[in-house]
């Protein structure tokens, strides 16, 4: 019987995901089948309902639905309910877990270019959904200092309270994307959507950026402004397409139980953003 898998959002035509886990499933010889549906938020429950009916055994989930699908499950990791976010569900029987991945995926694409936990400073921009996350990984390493930093400060200002609350003893600022200081920072993460369109600008300085700076964009889909920049003065640098393939296989080895096919997945996410 084949096996299905998917994934929700609204709107979902721009996701690499089923190009990755089409391969991985492709790879492991299972008779099974990932696809991708477009679900409104006000459809969310009965599409859920329609896809468990049909024998769906895990789905990932993206913008607008991570939140929204909480309430709908039967229940949530404890990460995953403290971030807020789901990014992955996963069906057991006839009971539903929902799990987000994006903090593992974040922290195995560091430590390929080279990052080790250890004490420091790290800056974040964006204070949304993914720097939520990033920020909860990031607190997890005992002496990290972290500052958030946002177009609104108000914005950057309730995640750190919201981090200090979640993570006590762990030192955290909110500033404006304007006032950021790098001087003393060991990682920038751009958490933003600023450089998903070719016209937008840097989220900050370049004259910032320094030889030693690791620099990490979020954005998947295409090599951004800053990365570019960053290599230029000598950072080491990288998009988020590394990340979205660590939390995906995170996702197909919760589904699975068994180890993803990293350098399949990773080929026809390269293949898929070209």
């Amino acid at each position: 019987m084949t096996r299905l898998f998917g994934v929700i959002g609204h709107p979902i035509t721009h996701s690499l995901s089923p190009a990755m886990h089409a391969a991985a499933l492709r790879a492991l010889k299972l008779d099974a089948l990932y696809s991708a549906f477009d679900v409104p938020p006000k459809f969310l429950r009965p599409m859920l309902k329609a896809l468990w009916l049909s024998g769906v055994e895990g789905l990932n989930v993206t913008v607008p639905l991570k939140e929204a699908v909480i309430p709908l499950l039967d229940r949530v990791d404890p990460g995953a309910r403290a971030i807020g976010a789901v990014n992955t569900i996963v069906r057991r029987g006839k009971r539903t877990i929902g799990y987000n991945t994006d903090g593992i995926g974040f922290r195995r694409a560091l430590a390929d270019l080279g990052w080790r936990a250890r004490p420091g400073h790290a800056v974040i921009l964006g204070a949304g959904g993914a720097a939520r996350a990033v920020a909860w990984e990031l607190a997890q390493v005992r002496g990290m200092r972290l500052t958030i930093a946002n177009r609104h400060l108000e914005r950057a200002r309730r995640l750190a309270r919201w981090l200090t609350r979640q993570r006590r003893g762990v030192e955290v600022s909110a500033t404006t994307l304007r006032a950021v200081r790098l001087q003393d920072a060991a990682l920038l993460v751009n958490a933003t959507t600023v450089g998903m369109r070719a016209s937008d600008r840097l989220p900050i300085d370049p004259a910032q950026l320094r030889r030693g700076l690791l620099v990490y964009d979020l954005i998947y889909h295409r090599r951004t402004p800053l990365v570019d920049a960053a290599c230029r003065r000598g950072c080491v640098a990288a998009h988020g397409l590394s990340m979205l393939l660590y939390q995906g296989a995170e996702s197909l080895r919760l589904w699975l139980r068994r180890a993803p096919p990293i350098g399949v997945m990773r080929r026809a996410l390269e293949q898929a953003v070209r």
